[in-house]
């Protein structure tokens, strides 16, 4: 299994948000910069993030983004959620999807394995990675 790219710049994006300074937003291109992501696919994963209630989004020349809530309740779970949907890990966890779901003998070791990285990543959350501290562009 592999995190999707996008994924992974959604994680950066939103630590890189997290430790802004107070009051301080967050625009696409510092974001990009200091991120190395490209501007373009930014901007979609910013979007699908604030959709999701993750970030919140100002318009206008002074715009950007900031955390909808505390970086300590967002975790990696709700971020790799909200850009790729519900994680499983096989498709005997997915239900329907599995043509021996009801009689998969496989099935229990894959539910209880998803449900443990279910669990290690709602552990993670971004208040773990406030030590960077960012300076805001003005």
């Amino acid at each position: 299994m592999r995190l999707s790219r996008k994924s992974d710049y959604a994680l950066r994006a939103v630590r890189h948000i997290s430790n802004l300074p107070a009051g301080k937003l967050g625009s696409i291109n510092s974001i990009s910069e200091a991120e190395t992501i490209p501007r373009e696919f930014l901007a979609k994963i910013l979007k699908d993030l604030t959709r999701s209630g993750i970030l919140v989004s100002y318009q206008g020349v002074t715009g950007g983004y900031r955390m909808a809530d505390k970086p300590k309740d967002v975790t990696f779970l709700h971020v790799i959620e909200a850009i790729d949907g519900p994680i499983h890990l096989n498709l005997c966890t997915e239900g329907s999807h599995c043509d021996q779901h009801e009689t998969c003998d496989m099935r229990p070791f894959w539910e209880v394995q998803e449900v443990a990285f279910k669990k290690a990543l709602g552990k993670q959350h971004f208040g773990k990675y406030r030590t960077k501290k960012i300076r805001a562009k003005k």
